[in-house]
């Protein structure tokens, strides 16, 4: 049987063979586990006993000899349950001490860059808008790509919902092959101004400003996005994107 599944749950290869080992050949001495299970005889008794303080594993003792024998496995639930349960308190004392973190945050250099992979970059990249920007503050977005994967276009239309909520506005200014469709989409929300690039060429990146960020990104399946975090950095790009702003033309639905 794949003891994979075992180690999703925190069990280690070793821990996973010998619970696996023990079901199959029942109650035991150490000597049949190691034959089955093949880890080594120097692991087996730690093994055994991380096993124990789990309650997947239990022993009797028979003329001084141990037995060993696995837990049923409907144990396995009750370990999942209390690795979830112990994540849930971890997150609860993690949340107490994200004021600290943020402290801490503060104090970090002047400038800051980071590099996010793939579209869980993407969408980490602007998250970051909704920690900074307050009701009635901005970003942009400047050469949109036209051509991303469905469900990038499932997340910023449900974003989009939640930026309303939050009273943020955004202007937006996309490649000129984007589908009307998805500029119609935009204007349709409170507070978004989209239009389409002054360009008849399609820029191969799109760049995000915000505050004192700056973000540059390439989208598609391998997205990559560089965070700049520098005021003045920001403050070129916000000049940059006021000039491709002043020669794009209102978008009319």
């Amino acid at each position: 049987m794949d003891s994979k599944v075992l180690q999703d749950l925190g069990l280690t290869k070793g821990e996973s063979r010998v619970y696996l080992s023990l079901l199959e050949i029942g109650e035991s001495t150490v000597g049949p586990i190691i034959d089955k299970s093949k880890v080594t005889k120097s692991s087996i008794y730690q093994i055994l006993l991380n096993l124990m303080d789990k309650g997947l594993v239990s022993y009797i003792i028979k003329e001084k000899t141990r037995y060993y024998q696995a837990g049923q496995p409907e144990r396995l639930l009750d370990y999942a349950d209390e690795l979830e349960k112990n994540i849930q308190n971890k997150k609860i004392e993690l949340s107490k001490l994200l004021p600290q973190l943020k402290l801490l945050q503060s104090s970090s250099p002047e400038s800051e860059v980071r590099t996010y992979i793939g579209f869980k970059g993407v969408v980490s990249v602007h998250e970051h808008t909704y920690e900074k920007l307050k009701k009635g503050e901005d970003y942009f977005y400047l050469g949109i790509v036209g051509q991303q994967p469905d469900y990038f276009w499932s997340y910023w239309a449900k974003d989009h919902r939640r930026r309303v909520k939050a009273g943020i506005k955004c202007k937006l200014l996309f490649n000129p092959d984007t589908d009307r469709k998805v500029l119609n989409d935009r204007i349709k929300t409170p507070g978004c101004d989209a239009r389409y690039m002054p360009t008849k060429f399609p820029t191969p990146a799109w760049i995000l400003g915000y505050k004192d960020v700056t973000a540059i990104g390439i989208s598609g399946e391998n997205a990559i996005v560089i965070e700049v975090v520098n005021q003045k950095i920001a403050d070129a790009f916000r000049e940059y994107f006021n000039e491709f702003w002043k020669r794009s033309e209102k978008y009319k639905r």
